[in-house]
């Protein structure tokens, strides 16, 4: 797949859910003609604004961006339902002007796009919301919720209102996988025949509980949040997963057997059929003794690339026979068969503006998606991670959890392709 991060060019002019929302995921299919009417004034798609002006909506992982630090953006607005997540929005991002919510805020005229940082499970909802009132999106994983019409639902809306929708999965972007994409595009893996990931996040239950009360979190399916593995293969090679074989692992917790997704499992692992016959397996785990991680390997006949593990092994890359390769001062060596791996920090590099190039969360990744979604807009492009991407990183998941429910039944993936 080609590189989709874009050399800067120099030419700058400078919750927790209420009742009322969780009625969302009870009719996660409701119809698109029914809930969306809206004046052709809202329906113009934004022409290409000097400054990108943006608000940012949710102040709990909404702060952990850069749009008040990228040459081309300006923080218009922010909105939290929580008067101190909304304070701390306006601190982060130096911004004066608060909305109670979401829903007001995307009224607003002098906003251009919207950073989604909601509960997962209104992502959806709240995309619809931004986009019938004329606002680009960007939203956190996962894209969609639990269900395939939700993900008609969602491309149906970016389809209906031509903006742009973007996925903030941070996977794309860690420095790793900026390593394995280029990897890729220069060929050293030979075929790459089979690809690992696993995201490993014990003691997730701290989450589950906010002031006494359940938040969306308490009880997730592991394979409804899939992003941190699949996008590590599809963002890479630019697969698709065409079926899954899941199997999951629950215990006797309370909270397996009340939750509001019935969901029975804390760990689930997947085996994935890519479009190219290529095998790709997903673990992902909530509870075990194991260490937390978000890591991949990629599997070819020529190299193999593993990303650092957490039990203390650095990156590795394994190469096959004796190679001859050119060095970076251009120099023929033999290529080793074992050697350790220098990450580089592709986040010092002019792939970002200058303003951006530091360390930011989650691998050095919040940079990047910062930059992407308003170098997008300013260059009328298409995202990395656009509505399509989106789609291929996060339905494989809901298929997974499936084939988990059934004892690890086949099942075929629904494919969304960008001429249909």
């Amino acid at each position: 797949m080609a590189e989709n991060t874009v050399t800067f060019k120099r030419n700058r002019s400078k919750l927790q859910t209420d009742c009322s929302r969780r009625d969302f995921l009870k009719r996660s299919g409701y119809a698109l003609a029914g809930t969306m009417f809206v004046s052709q004034a809202a329906l113009a798609v934004n022409t290409t604004p000097k400054r990108v002006r943006i608000g940012v909506v949710g102040g709990g992982f909404g702060t952990a961006f850069q749009w008040h630090e990228h040459p081309d953006c300006i923080v218009q607005a922010v909105s939290d339902l929580r008067e101190d997540r909304r304070e701390q929005l306006m601190k982060v991002y130096n911004c004066r002007k608060a909305y109670n919510s979401l829903e007001e805020l995307v009224l607003a005229k002098d906003i251009d796009a919207v950073a989604i940082f909601t509960d997962g499970p209104l992502h959806v909802q709240h995309t619809i919301e931004a986009m019938k009132n004329g606002k680009h999106v960007i939203s956190a994983v996962p894209a969609v919720w639990a269900t395939i019409e939700q993900a008609e639902l969602l491309l149906d809306t970016v389809k209906k209102y031509g903006l742009t929708y973007m996925m903030a999965e941070t996977g794309y972007y860690q420095q790793s996988t900026i390593s394995a994409r280029k990897f890729y595009q220069q060929g050293k893996f030979g075929s790459l025949y089979y690809c690992e990931a696993e995201y490993q996040h014990p003691g997730l239950e701290s989450l589950y509980f906010w002031n006494g009360k359940r938040t969306w979190r308490y009880g997730v399916a592991p394979m409804h949040y899939p992003t941190h593995c699949t996008s590590q293969l599809v963002g890479v090679s630019g697969e698709r997963l065409t079926e899954a074989v899941c199997h999951g692992w629950g215990d006797d917790d309370p909270i397996l057997k009340d939750n509001v997704y019935g969901n029975p499992f804390w760990n689930s692992s997947a085996m994935f059929r890519t479009n190219r016959g290529n095998a790709f397996r997903v673990n992902i785990w909530w509870k075990g003794a194991h260490r937390g991680c978000e890591r991949a390997q990629w599997i070819g006949d020529k190299m193999s690339f593993y990303t650092a593990h957490p039990n203390g092994i650095g990156p590795v890359i394994i190469r096959s026979g004796n190679q001859m390769e050119k060095d970076d001062a251009g120099f023929v060596r033999e290529a080793p068969n074992f050697e350790h791996y220098k990450q580089p920090q592709w986040w010092k590099t002019d792939i970002l503006p200058e303003p951006l190039r530091h360390n930011s969360g989650h691998e050095g990744s919040h940079s990047f998606l910062t930059h992407e979604f308003i170098d997008a807009l300013i260059h009328n492009r298409r995202p990395a991670i656009d509505v399509y991407e989106s789609l291929a990183y996060t339905v494989p998941g809901i298929i997974a959890h499936q084939s988990a429910l059934r004892k690890g039944e086949l099942i075929k993936i629904p494919q969304y392709d960008r001429k249909a």
